[in-house]
């Protein structure tokens, strides 16, 4: 059984990529989302291309839900090898900071923070008994520059990405690799950035394993 790739947060245009990149190089692909429609016609779409590919809708929100799902994917797939983690933030998250309740703070951090951390609980072990993985994390910019106008995503990304670096610290030496990429702009076929770019970077992220963070469209 070959190794597998999760993609939570998949997509047509990052999560499609990715899917195709590393699907590319032998691995089985699975992909989570919450829209069962869409992750069947990627999965169809992924599988005419000669990729092994499998889903199971989750709500990310939903911490037990997403380790199921997750867990389920690895069954039927094989040994998670990758985990990258993008979920797309909704538009309700990004209201000026001065508006921003607690309530609007609490759905960025379940989705950004919770969600995160129910993936990676769900495949570090077996990661760690192994002695090898990865794990990614793909955020936008305001990870690194956070603006006042996008308040819930400003917090929750950066609470997200400490998360993700406290675990590349303690992983590093135990053969897992967790990276971080920023990406300040739209991610679609002539937006600001490629698609098939941006899972590049990821795949470099993978195969190199020589930094934690990179930076796309962010000084």
């Amino acid at each position: 059984m070959p190794n597998s790739i999760i993609i939570v947060g998949a997509g047509p245009n990052l999560g499609a990529a990715v899917a195709r990149r590393f699907g590319r190089e032998g691995l089985a692909v699975g992909l989570v989302s919450r829209n069962e429609e869409k992750l069947t016609a990627l999965a169809t779409e992924l599988t005419g291309q000669g990729i092994d590919a499998a889903h199971a809708a989750a709500d990310i929100r939903d911490a037990d839900g997403l380790s199921a799902a997750i867990t389920s994917l690895a069954q039927r797939l094989g040994p998670v090898e990758v985990l990258e983690y993008s979920p797309l933030p909704a538009r309700e998250f990004m209201k000026p900071i001065l508006e921003t309740s607690v309530d609007d703070v609490r759905g960025p951090l379940e989705f950004s923070v919770l969600g995160a951390v129910a993936a990676v609980t769900t495949v570090v072990k077996p990661m760690l008994e192994r002695g090898s993985g990865t794990i990614l994390f793909t955020t936008g910019g305001a990870a690194i520059n956070p603006y006042p106008l996008r308040a819930g995503v400003g917090i929750s990304f950066a609470a997200e990405v400490a998360y993700a670096r406290m675990l590349h610290d303690e992983l590093a030496d135990r053969g897992i690799h967790v990276g971080h990429t920023a990406i300040a702009g739209r991610i679609a076929p002539g937006a600001d950035h490629e698609p098939d770019e941006i899972a590049e970077v990821l795949w470099r992220h993978h195969t190199e394993r020589s930094r934690f963070q990179v930076r796309i469209g962010i000084d």
